[in-house]
């Protein structure tokens, strides 16, 4: 049987050799994955040979190629029209919970002692996305193959992003894995509760509007008509600001109705089309940052993001110019990833990354001087986690703020609403009562 030389690095940074026999390439990187060890380099030692099934030597294993849209070894057509794949287009991509649950479960499976293969054979067979069944089931192939994980994880990138595929290379390059995995499920699960009160905070009020709006149109369209026809008959004279909403009843039971809700389809279709624009992302964000209300909350929750994320990258060994690209990815905001693109610039040149920060004046001076902090005392991963915790906290207390402010605003939207169709129809009837007298 022949023999294999592996190269490999240990979480000391040491560089170590081991020898082993193994039937061919891809069993020895197979034999070397389930010891949790990832070569940096593989050779076959003089003196042997190893023999594929048709007598070559062959050095290693055969990699799939299969795209991302086709999991490797799978024969399964890809859906076409017109000759374009749209295989994966009509799918859901798995969200940050789902990315979340796949780095724990990862995790637990290899801190167990599970051979990598079996863990994403076991996770592939319980999962119900398609398209994420199917690049578990091509990531575990790509493995058994004698591939690392991170580059089978970078053939599919509508599954899985570069922070992940990130934090996945750099677990493996210092043997961490398991340890690697649980701070990007711990990062992952930060990132969607951040989300979700930044939904929670702009779901309710959007809520009641679109209910004021609809009992609005209910009763100027159906109510309004009919106590109309009443004052109409007794021969009542309308008041103005009745005359105005009969006068809308009759506008919106028009066929203008439709031409208002085409003109605002339009409008809403030509605003999507200049928001995915860079220029009109760009403008669009910057008005977002400088709202009275939610420009604060939008800051403090890219500045949380940031921390945690940049924290959590700089600590599992990721360098810094490649964690300030993932970062700028996952910013949510044009303006704040442009500065964090212009910072990257700077940190190439030998400026420190609080002064270039700075200079853009999209972060605020706390987190600076705290970066600042770090950097001078070799400790910027832990202290940029102690900011993320204190504007974690402050989206936190802002939320419950803007919840509690927004509220009694809605009750005076919707009660407004509904008195002014009351006054419209009760103030006619004054009239008539004082006819009667």
């Amino acid at each position: 049987m022949p023999s294999f030389s592996a190269t490999y690095t240990t979480r000391a940074g040491q560089t170590r050799q081991l020898r082993l026999t193994a039937v061919d390439a891809a069993s020895a990187r197979r034999d070397l994955r389930r010891r949790g060890i990832v070569p940096s380099a593989l050779e076959l030692v003089e003196g042997t040979s190893s023999r594929g099934r048709g007598g070559a030597a062959t050095a290693a294993a055969p990699r799939s190629t299969a795209g991302p849209g086709t999991p490797a070894g799978s024969s399964t057509p890809a859906t076409t029209v017109f000759g374009l794949d749209l295989s994966g287009l009509l799918e859901a991509r798995p969200g940050i919970r789902e990315k979340a649950l796949f780095a724990n479960k990862l995790a637990a499976l290899v801190d167990a002692g599970v051979p990598i293969v079996r863990s994403l054979d076991l996770m592939a067979r319980q999962q119900r996305m398609p398209l994420f069944k199917r690049a578990l089931t091509a990531v575990s192939t790509d493995v058994n193959q004698g591939g690392s994980l991170g580059a089978a994880l970078r053939r599919w990138p509508k599954v899985f992003d570069k922070l992940t595929i990130a934090m996945v290379e750099a677990g493996e390059a210092g043997g961490v894995l398991d340890e690697s995995l649980r701070r990007l499920a711990k990062l992952l699960e930060g990132n969607a509760k951040l989300q979700n009160q930044i939904k929670g905070a702009m779901g309710y009020p959007v809520a009641v509007l679109v209910i004021a709006v609809l009992v609005f149109l209910g009763m100027t369209i159906f109510l309004i008509p009919t106590f109309a026809g009443i004052f109409e008959d007794l021969g009542a004279e309308l008041p103005l600001f009745t005359q105005l909403m009969v006068d809308l009843s009759k506008l919106l039971r028009s066929s203008f109705s439709l031409l208002l809700v085409l003109v605002l389809t339009v409008a809403a279709w030509l605003f999507s089309r200049y928001y995915a624009t860079s220029d009109g992302r760009r403008r669009v964000d910057g008005l977002l940052l400088q709202l009275p209300l939610f420009g604060d909350l939008i800051q403090k929750t890219a500045t949380a993001k940031f921390c945690r994320t940049f924290s959590s990258l700089t600590r599992a060994g990721v360098p810094i110019l490649l964690s300030l690209e993932i970062v700028q990815e996952t910013a949510g905001n044009a303006v704040i990833a442009d500065a964090i693109v212009a910072s990257r610039q700077d940190v190439q040149e030998g400026i420190p990354l609080s002064v270039a920060l700075g200079r853009k004046q999209v972060f605020p001076d706390l987190a600076l001087s705290m970066l600042a902090i770090g950097e001078e005392t070799g400790q910027m991963d832990s202290m940029l986690s102690k900011v993320a915790d204190f504007y974690e906290d402050e989206v936190e207390a802002a939320v419950k703020a803007l919840t509690s402010m927004l509220e009694p605003a809605m009750i005076v939207i919707v009660g407004g609403i509904v008195g002014s169709i009351l006054l419209a129809m009760y103030l006619p009837m004054f009239s008539i009562f004082d006819q009667i007298k």
